[in-house]
C-alpha cells in the first residue's frame, strides 16, 4: 500500500539520529507498516540503516548465548546457529506466521514483538525461551525486559516514547534446553489460536502461552492448575474464548508429556 501522506524517508548514521520528530515512526521491514493506512503519518526512519548483525553469539562474557538483533529478518532467523533440537522449534514458530518467502525475507523480528499481535509468533518463541528485550531509552541509555513482559496486552508494550528493541538475548541455558512447541487454529492455515512453547529448567517445565491470552502468560511451578486459573482468554474471529481455553489446556498436557519424555 502507498503511504500517500509520508514525504521523508531517514536512514539514521548512528544512535543520535534516531530522535523521531513529529509525524515520524521506525520502520525495519515494514511489511504491516505498509499493508494498511497509517493516519498523520509523514516520515519514516529506516533502522535497517544502522547495519546491525542479524545475530551474533554472546560470547565475551563467558556465559554463551545469541543475541538476535530487532532487524533481523524471520528468514534470517532460522538460519542462526540454533542447536538441531531447537531448530524445529523456530521454524514451527517461524512458519506459524504464514506468511510467503517473500515476506520472511522482509518481516523482522523487532517489528513482530513491537506490533503486540496476541498471535505474534515472534512473541511466542523468544518468550518461550526466557529471552530478554534489549531496549534503548530516549535519553541514550539502555534497559532490559524479558520478553513476556515487553508485550502487555493486544497492541500494547512496554515501550515508551522514543524507546527501540535493539536486540534480544537468548539466553544459553534455553539453547540447551528440551524445547516443545504446539499450536492450534480454526484453520489449517489460519491464524494462530493458541500457541504454546515449553522448555525444561532444572527447576521444572515452563511454558508459555501466547495467542489464547491478551498477553503471552508464563507457567511455572503446577503449570496445570496454573492454566485452568486463567479468567481472561483472548475474543476475535479466529478463536471463542471457551474455545480458546480448551485447546490451551490441551496443548499445555500435550508439552508437558513431551518434555517429561525428553527428560
Amino acid at each position: 500500500m502507498a503511504l500517500t501522506t509520508v514525504r521523508s524517508w531517514r536512514r539514521p548514521a548512528s544512535r543520535a539520529d534516531l530522535a523521531l520528530a513529529p509525524g515520524e515512526a521506525y520502520a525495519a521491514g515494514g511489511t504491516w507498516l505498509f499493508s494498511e493506512p497509517q493516519p498523520g503519518l509523514t516520515g519514516l526512519v529506516d533502522l535497517t540503516a544502522l547495519g546491525w548483525p542479524a545475530w551474533e553469539p554472546l560470547a565475551p562474557t563467558g556465559a554463551g548465548g545469541l543475541r538476535i538483533a530487532a532487524t533481523c529478518t524471520i528468514a534470517e532467523l532460522q538460519r542462526a546457529p540454533w542447536p538441531p533440537a531447537l531448530a524445529g522449534a523456530v521454524r514451527a514458530c517461524a512458519d506459524a506466521l504464514l506468511m510467503s518467502w517473500k515476506v520472511q525475507r522482509a518481516a523482522t523480528v523487532g517489528g513482530n514483538l513491537a506490533l503486540a499481535l496476541p498471535a505474534g509468533a515472534m512473541t511466542s518463541l523468544l518468550a518461550g525461551l526466557g529471552a530478554d528485550a534489549v531496549v534503548w531509552t530516549a535519553d541514550g541509555g539502555e534497559r532490559r525486559l524479558p520478553v513476556a513482559e515487553l508485550v502487555t496486552g493486544v497492541g500494547t508494550t512496554a515501550l515508551l516514547p522514543g524507546e527501540v528493541i535493539r536486540a534480544v538475548d537468548v539466553p544459553a541455558a534455553a539453547l540447551s534446553a528440551p524445547v516443545a512447541v504446539r499450536r492450534t487454529s480454526l484453520a489449517d492455515r489460519g491464524r494462530s489460536a493458541a500457541v504454546v512453547v515449553g522448555r525444561r529448567t532444572p527447576q521444572g517445565p515452563v511454558l508459555t502461552v501466547t495467542a489464547s491470552t491478551p498477553a503471552p502468560l508464563v507457567l511455572t511451578g503446577d503449570v496445570l492448575a496454573g492454566v485452568a486459573a486463567v479468567e481472561t482468554w483472548y475474543d476475535d474471529p479466529h478463536g471463542a474464548p471457551d474455545w480458546r481455553a480448551a485447546q490451551t489446556r490441551r496443548l499445555v498436557a500435550e508439552v508437558l508429556a513431551e518434555l517429561e519424555a525428553a527428560g
